[in-house]
Order: C-alpha cells, then structure tokens, then sequence
C-alpha cells in the first residue's frame, strides 16, 4: 500500500533518504477510502488492530471489519445529523469503538477532536464553545458523562451527547444502534466529497504554558506519518506496533492508526483502566510477540526498574522513544538488557516526526537525531539569524519554499495565533536545542523553560536527565526561581523513588551528583520533595505551575 504514495521506498543511507523521499499526495486523499477500504477489498483478512483489556477481554480486528463497522457508524453519526465540516469530540479512552468513530467521521468529511476522559467540565466547556462541537461520543463512565451534562448547559452548539451502552437521559446509545446500518458506505461525491484542504482534525494541545490551543489538519495528513512509522519506528508488514497512549493525545494517532496501517502494520492496544504498572505492559509485549515498541522514556525506566531480564523481548524488532530526551544510563541498561538501541525522535501536535534518530545514523543517546526528509530545519537566535554550530537557538521549520507533508494548517479560528509562530516563511516551533558537530540535534526546552543563571543559559533537560541518572530520583522537574545576585537560580521538584525519604544530607547528595555528571554552575541550588508533579492531562509536566507556585 505504501508505494502507492511513495516515489521509492527503500534508501541506502540518510543522505539518500533527504534527497530522494518524495510523497505523492492526491488532492482528494481520504485515509478511509484510500487505505482502509482499499486494504479491506485487496487483503480482507489483513490484521488491522489487536485489542485486549485488563478484564481478560481480547479481539483482533481485520480491515474487512474496520470497514465495515466504520461504515455503520458513518450511517448512524449521518443519521444524527452530522455531516461534513461538523465538529465532533470523542471521549474514548482506548475502547476499539474509537477506531470505529474515527474512521467513520472521515467518510463524513466531519472534524474529529480526540480528547482525553481526563477533562474536567471546564474543559470540555471551553473544547465545545472554542470549537463550536456539535456531538460528543464518550465511554460509558460516569464521570465523564456528568461532565458532559454539566457542560451542556453554557454549550450552545452542543446538540447530541452519544455513549457506547449505557442507558441515560438525553443521550444516544452506541451499541443499540450501529448494527441497524450497513456496513458500506459510498464514497461522497461533488461538494460533500473532502479534499487535502478540508480539515479532518483538530487536536487541543496539552497547555503547558496557557490555554489549548486548537491544532487543525488536513486530510494530507496521514500521509506525513509514513516516515513516522515506517523510517522511524520501523514498523513491519505485518507485524504488530504498540505504542502507549490514550486515545485523547495526539501520540495515538502518531502510534496507533495513520502511519502504521499505511504501512501494513497492525496496531496493539491494551485498554486498562487502573494505574500504570509497568510489568502488564512487558507481559502483553511477551504474550502478544510486539514487533515494534514507542514510548515515552519514562516507561523505559520503568521496565528497567521492574527487571528486564524477567521477560521474554525476544519478538521486538525495533523499539523508539519521544516527549522527553533520554537518560544516557536508560539507554545503555536496555541495549544490555534487550539488545535493542533506542531510537529517539522529535515532533509536536502541529506536526509529525521532524527530528529522529534514522535507520541509517547511528544513536547518540539523548540526541533526538537529524531532521527528516521533507522538513527543512534551522536552528534561529533571538534575533532570527541561524545558530552555530553548538549555540542554542528556536528550532524553526522552512515553508517558504515547500510545506512538509504533515505539517498543521494553522490554528482553528485563531489566524493571530498562527501568524505569531508562522511567519516570514518559517514556523517557529517554540522549542530551543543545539547542533553538534555531526548535525545531531540535542533538546534544551521550551523557549519559556530556559534558565538564565550569571549569563549561563541551563536547559531544564539536561539538569532534569542528570539527576534522573541517580537512583533516588524517579521523576523530577527543573524549573527557575528569580535571585537578586545572579538573575535566576536553578530549582529541582524531586519525585523520590521507593524506598528513599527527604532529608538535607539527600538535598547535598543530589547536587553533588548534579555537579559531577554536567557543569557544575547547573546544578540546582533548591531542591523541594514533592510526593506528585502538576502535569497536563496529556502526561507533561507543567512546569509553568511550579513556577507560578513560587511566584506566590
């Protein structure tokens, strides 16, 4: 399938990969007519999806069935008056019925907005109203539900509340109505029919440093995700991908639809309800033979803590990690313990992988690796000039001679906004990092993270990635608190590892640590223990909490 849209598949080098990966992009693309229903009439039997959750339940799905069923829903979701251009929120979490939904609002040409049952009523108040949502689909939790209900009342435009199959007031039921439709649905045509300019999805980001904003794509936009999944998490034909995310974040769509079935490769899924423990996810890697693993470093450590060696790894192929850089030490204890080299790599909502650690590179562990074919990448100081080689500077995306496919087509209703960070032929990503040498990208942080000490400029990453290296430290954020003497000092909000309590000699052990593995003026002159991070209900820590926290 994927060399329908590709000039060539395969390259001898990364040299080769920039200069010659070209995408053929239709200008009537539609992911579900033109990958799923054509694999469905081509191989039918073809694994799609492997589904299990924490109750013992398992399916596998091929893409006969995910036509099929993405097509009763189509006519359903018809039913209800949804059609193209309709926003619709969905609720989902990792239930099997999100594929279902999301196929079947692109064969509608209506928006999908996948957001996390992490929302309070707040936000899904600010989600329908900023974005005019016409119809919400959730799981059949309680509490999402009443949130749902709450927000009703100051949403106007909120019209249909759907759940999968309880019975309550108001709402449609899911399950009691899709098997009532067929399972085809004929491609529209004339103005109903979508083109690669239509939006076919919204995604709020996470809010790290004020409210979400709405990130639209076009329907192109799957096809951006070829080089996700198939040059960076190296997913095979056939084989069965993983990736650990819910289904509100955009990493779902990065690991676990787009990309990976363009490619032929069925996705995992592990619907669980409780909290995380690492050794079900390394029991459902040895149990269902995953091919190809992507997580966030945070799960590596993790699965390093909970002993490796208990498992069998022997069917993982190739494994990658993004969202945050990866501790040098992570690395080295899951090549001994697995034989497998991490790959890292580096994107955002508003795009696909821009930055990876390639095939055809070798890994420098805690680098995110170089820039990919189709994203053109400079590295801009404060005054929009191009970095030297090791100097900081904004990561900024070149669009003035091509848009990488995959690319957002700016902010939903906020031409301000994208203006702000889109303008004079870049993007400007808002992320600062430095270049080495052999053209290896290395993260600092968020332009608004970096800390100015003394004229030093510390980024929160290599402060945090340092203390993460001791054995006291399970998770930890690097933030600055302003000082009369030297502009902003370094602070650590310290998440302890089992077993290790808070104390003064703790707090000098930790910085001594920090002195010996970077620069000594990096390490942190404050050190608070704290039993939790503030994080986004996407996972990220919001280090904008912490600082305003000790602004007060």
């Amino acid at each position: 399938m994927v060399e329908k849209y590709l000039e060539r598949t395969e390259f001898t080098s990364y040299e080769d990969f920039i200069e010659n990966y070209s995408v053929k992009v239709p200008q009537n693309f539609n992911f579900v007519y033109d990958i799923v229903d054509e694999y469905a009439k081509s191989e039918p039997d073809k694994k799609a999806m492997v589904w299990c959750n924490d109750s013992g339940e398992e399916r596998t799905f091929t893409f006969a069935d995910m036509k099929y069923y993405s097509s009763q829903a189509a006519h359903y979701f018809k039913s209800l008056g949804i059609g193209k251009g309709d926003p619709v929120m969905l609720i989902l979490k990792r239930r099997y019925e999100f594929w279902y939904c999301i196929l079947a609002l692109h064969r509608l040409g209506a928006i999908a907005i996948p957001a996390t049952h992490l929302l309070t009523k707040k936000d899904i108040e600010y989600r329908n109203n900023a974005a005019s949502i016409k119809m919400v689909v959730t799981v059949d939790d309680e509490e999402v539900m009443n949130n749902v209900d709450m927000a009703t009342e100051n949403s106007p435009t909120l019209k249909i509340k759907v759940c999968l199959s309880a019975k309550r007031e108001g709402w449609h039921t899911f399950r009691d109505q899709i098997g009532k439709y067929p399972g085809t649905f004929e491609r529209p045509t004339g103005s109903e029919d979508t083109t690669i300019d239509d939006i076919m999805l919204i995604y709020f980001t996470s809010g790290t440093t004020g409210m979400p904003k709405m990130v639209q794509h076009g329907f192109s936009y799957p096809l951006g995700h070829i080089i996700t999944a198939k040059y960076w998490q190296n997913v095979q034909n056939n084989g069965l991908h993983f990736t650990v995310s819910e289904t509100g974040w955009a990493k779902a769509v990065w690991g676990k639809l787009y990309g990976q079935w363009i490619c032929g490769s069925a996705v995992f899924v592990y619907d669980y309800n409780h909290k995380f423990e690492p050794t079900e996810l390394m029991h459902m890697i040895e149990k269902y033979k995953i091919t190809t693993f992507c997580a966030p470093p945070t799960i590596y450590r993790y699965f390093i803590k909970a002993n490796l060696k208990a498992f069998d790894f022997s069917s993982l192929k190739y494994c990658v990690v993004a969202g945050e850089p990866l501790n040098p030490e992570v690395y080295r204890q899951f090549y001994e313990g697995t034989g497998i080299r991490l790959m890292e790599g580096f994107g955002q909502t508003e795009m696909t992988v821009a930055i990876a650690t390639l095939p055809w590179i070798e890994p420098k562990p805690g680098s995110m690796g170089k820039p990919v074919a189709g994203y053109e990448i400079e590295l801009h100081d404060a005054n929009g000039n191009v970095c030297d080689t090791g100097e900081e500077g904004e990561i900024v995306i070149r669009t003035d001679r091509k848009k990488p496919v995959g690319l957002f087509n700016g902010y939903y209703r906020d031409e301000g906004l994208t203006k702000s960070v889109w303008h004079d032929g870049f993007y400007h990503t808002g992320d600062m990092a430095w270049q080495d040498e052999d053209g290896y990208f290395w993260f600092v942080g968020r332009a608004d993270d970096v800390i100015k000490s003394s004229g030093y400029r510390i980024g929160p990453f290599e402060v945090e990635s340092a203390l993460l290296e001791h054995p006291a430290v399970l998770e930890c954020a690097i933030t600055a608190v302003p000082d009369e003497i030297r502009g902003q000092i370094v602070k650590a909000t310290v998440v302890l590892t089992k077993g290790y309590t808070p104390s003064n000699e703790l707090v000098v052990e930790l910085q001594e640590h920090v002195k010996k593995v970077t620069a000594p003026y990096k390490y942190p002159r404050i050190i608070e223990f704290v039993d939790e991070l503030p994080k986004t209900i996407s996972g990220k820590i919001r280090r904008v909490e912490i600082r305003n926290k000790d602004k007060k």
